[in-house]
């Protein structure tokens, strides 16, 4: 019981992930670390196990594209961006969100 409970967790989480790193990303680029510690201070829990592949998945699907910069430890850092494509994804969710938390705020009345 606890470990299908454990199940429907993650598979929300996930679901909603891609939609968070949208979001960030329509404000400024970021590097997969900062952006793992800007989603953690929501209070998500995301690893990076699950970042990692979520942004490869991205990246190969034409939402995101990346730079490398320099970073002031000396080691050069891949910045993440929303491509069109991209942004044109966070509005269709952002419709979609909208949808499913109209439909979840009426079921609770």
């Amino acid at each position: 019981m606890a470990e299908e409970r454990d199940n429907y967790s993650n598979q929300m989480r996930k679901g909603v992930l891609e939609y968070i790193i949208c979001l960030y990303l329509l404000k400024k680029d970021y590097y997969a670390g900062e952006l793992i510690e800007e989603i953690k201070g929501t209070g998500l829990m995301v690893v990076e196990g699950t970042m990692y592949p979520l942004l490869s998945r991205m990246l190969k699907s034409g939402y995101l594209e990346y730079k490398w910069e320099e970073a002031s430890s000396g080691h050069p850092r891949k910045y993440y961006s929303l491509t069109l494509e991209g942004k044109n994804l966070a509005k269709h969710m952002e419709t979609i969100w909208k949808d499913i938390s109209g439909a979840v705020k009426k079921a609770q009345k």
